[in-house]
């Protein structure tokens, strides 16, 4: 973003804000989604960071390089009160039961099973994250931001971000791995209960990486140069 168009916005140039919407509003969208667990509010958190991003322009920098940051940081807390309105609805849909489950019919589907059950496991342990933790992850892995613009979104500083992002993908990793051999030994369990024998083979087997893999997620296995 250059520094000509940072002054636009921040004097109320409409159609350079209309070129910040056009090229960031899905960015925001996306980083409003991972963090909120829900389309429709992550609409509301889009459409509240950009009208607080016109209301506050005045608060823009008029030096520096992009203004996602600036959005993101919006964004991220917007998310947070986004999350809190909707705790006791959560609340109330965990003590729902759950749906029956979906039976095996076929030796064929069971690969095809398997993987949505991995990427399953992400998606519930990932909101067993910390939030610090899932607002770095959202902000260095899926939005691509560096370490410094992440620190600028965040507001704290840049060894923060990186600490924080080291602990999340770790305990992310681990909380698959965990939830996959705890889904697996169950399986094992009822197979007994019900005289079925021990599953087949693979099935249920953790499959180290295949989740980060599938979720665009592979810099949890190792670490990313910043």
């Amino acid at each position: 973003m250059s520094e000509d168009l940072r002054a636009r916005l921040r004097a109320g140039d409409r159609d350079a804000f209309a070129e910040l919407y056009e090229k960031h509003a899905r960015a925001v969208h996306l980083h409003a989604h991972r963090l909120t667990g829900d389309w429709s509010a992550a609409e509301e958190v889009m459409a509240d960071t950009f009208l607080d991003a016109w209301r506050h322009r005045a608060r823009l920098e008029p030096e520096g390089g992009a203004v996602l940051p600036w959005l993101l940081g919006m964004a991220t807390n917007k998310a947070r009160n986004a999350r809190r309105g909707t705790g006791r609805r959560l609340a109330f849909l965990s003590r729902r039961p759950a749906p029956e489950p979906v039976p095996d019919f076929a030796e064929e589907t069971a690969g095809r099973l398997d993987d949505a059950r991995t990427l399953d496991a992400v998606r519930e342990v990932y909101g067993r994250l910390r939030r610090a933790e899932r607002e770095v992850l959202a902000l260095c892995v899926w939005s691509g931001l560096d370490y410094a613009e992440a620190a600028q979104a965040l507001g704290v500083p840049v060894g923060t971000v990186r600490s924080r992002l080291s602990r999340a993908r770790a305990r992310l990793r681990r909380l698959v791995e965990e939830r996959l051999v705890e889904e697996r030994l169950a399986d094992e369990s009822e197979g007994r209960a019900e005289g079925r024998g021990e599953p087949s083979p693979g099935r249920g087997e953790v499959r180290r990486g295949d989740a980060f893999a599938a979720l665009t997620l592979t810099d949890f296995q190792e670490g990313t140069s910043r």
